[in-house]
């Protein structure tokens, strides 16, 4: 070998482990480049107030990069900072949800506005989310949310004006209430179901609130219903109704089902796997998936209702019509003998002549018009106040969403469309998501009683006298009346 073939070797060794150490260069920056990403976390305060009270805050944090490392909360007011949140994370998490809230215990807290003093400044709510990030000198991003804010530790003030003295289980009752100017949110709370109330409807106190509610057939009778006002710092007054939970008996009834009756509604399952199976099978999945999915289509419909009355007087039962299954009936399902699941019928089954047309209970507008599963073709109608009543089973429908209704206007006609075994009506109440006792609503004396003094203005102790007045013998009462 020359000297110069040995020279030029030794001047390749060198190239090849250049060539090496870019490669690995490159492919270290590939890895460890989307550890420098630079995308800081996002930061979500609710309420977002400028007022922070005994209520909780929630702070919602997300980082879309390497992750959160860190979060930190204080409140600097009176003097001194109060840390209500101090988190760090040894491994990045992508969100995080804080729950913080105002204890009446912390030190140098004063009610009042966002200047506690004027040599102290104002009260401040500061958050700060830092990731992971290799970004900034390894420091990573941070964002910071910085709140000037008032200190309020006192709750708004409630005063029942008129309340019922029974409620039927499952049916509806009726409050009005005065609530202080500082109120942001007021209602019924019963349960875990919750129902707003509504300012401006009396005439002659424009600033009280009338709130219908119920019972629902599915809480215990040993719950009790609660008027629950909140502010904007999230300051919230309780008050307890207290009222005669009056028994209504409910059905259970056991229904066979067919073989051709299964094979009719397995159509109403969109997705053709979920058609196989067996038939049992295939039932429960509409019995309960279907049923589920359409029933919370149902409550998200009947709780975004008109503000205000859009209904007069008794509802309307279907002319002509008979009840064949009541509302809130427990349903056992069997096939082949065999016990395969069960279901709450929120509503009445309405028996007339085939392809009957269907009138709407009362006036108000059409919030849903269409296909709802196992309701078949369906119209939902919005009396206001959180008062809505549904129409399934229908062949045909002849309105559409937005319009005005009159009471017995036509809105369709019976059928059997969905899960029905046979051409009917199924006619449902809904109050503010809940199903509710539809009878009530077609019997004018309980409306004349329970609703129309409250909506005339009437107290509680008037509305008492003039029901003690009405039960006394007639020649008496005329008397009075003139």
């Amino acid at each position: 070998m020359s000297t110069l073939d040995s020279d030029r070797r030794r001047r390749s060794i060198p190239a090849i482990t250049l060539l090496m150490i870019v490669i690995g260069l490159l492919g270290g920056a590939y890895y460890l480049w989307p550890l420098f990403e630079r995308e800081a976390p996002q930061i979500t305060l609710t309420p977002d107030s400028d007022a922070l009270g005994l209520g909780p805050v929630e702070i919602a944090v997300t980082d879309g990069g390497v992750g959160l490392k860190s979060v930190t909360a204080t409140l600097s007011a009176g003097g001194t900072e109060h840390t209500l949140a101090s988190e760090q994370y040894a491994q990045p998490v992508a969100e995080k949800k804080i729950i913080v809230a105002l204890s009446s215990k912390l030190s140098g807290l004063k009610e009042g506005p966002a200047v506690l003093h004027v040599s102290e400044g104002p009260a401040v709510l500061r958050i700060s989310a830092k990731d992971g990030s290799w970004w900034n000198s390894f420091h990573g991003n941070e964002t910071v949310v910085q709140k000037n804010l008032t200190i309020d530790i006192t709750a708004p003030t409630v005063e029942l004006i008129a309340d019922d003295r029974y409620v039927n289980f499952g049916g509806v009752g009726v409050v009005v209430y005065k609530s202080s100017a500082d109120t942001k949110t007021s209602g019924i709370r019963i349960g875990g179901y919750y129902f707003p109330g509504f300012q401006g409807q009396i005439k002659e106190h424009p600033d009280h609130f009338v709130a219908l509610f119920a019972h629902p057939y599915n809480v215990p009778a040993d719950v009790k219903a609660v008027l629950v006002a909140t502010d904007k710092a999230g300051n919230t007054r309780e008050m307890p109704l207290v009222y005669e939970l009056k028994n209504v008996k409910y059905k259970k009834s056991t229904i066979a089902l067919s073989d051709n009756f299964l094979q009719k509604i397995a159509p109403l399952l969109s997705d053709v796997d979920a058609r196989q199976g067996t038939p049992k099978e295939i039932f429960i999945r509409i019995n309960k998936g279907l049923r589920k999915e359409n029933e919370d289509k149902i409550v998200s419909i009947t709780r975004r209702s008109t503000p205000s009355i859009l209904w007069s007087g008794a509802f309307s039962q279907l002319s002509n019509s008979k009840v064949e299954a009541n509302f809130a009936d427990e349903r056992t399902y069997t096939y082949d003998n065999e016990l395969i699941d069960t279901a709450f019928h929120l509503g009445y089954d309405l028996s007339v002549t085939k392809h009957y047309p269907v009138e709407a209970a009362n006036s108000g507008a059409v919030a849903f018009a269409g296909d709802l599963g196992i309701y078949g073709n369906a119209v939902i109608l919005d009396h206001g106040l959180g008062l809505f009543s549904l129409y399934g089973h229908l062949s045909s429908i002849n309105v559409k969403v937005g319009e005005p209704i009159k009471q017995r206007q036509i809105v369709g006609n019976t059928g059997e469309t969905g899960l029905a075994a046979g051409d009917h009506l199924h006619y449902g109440v809904y109050l503010s998501g809940v199903a509710v006792l539809p009878v009530e609503w077609w019997d004018q004396k309980w409306i004349t009683d329970n609703i129309v003094p409250k909506l005339e203005g009437k107290t509680g102790e008037a509305i008492a006298v003039s029901q003690q007045q009405s039960k006394a013998p007639r020649k008496v009462a005329h008397k009075r009346r003139r």
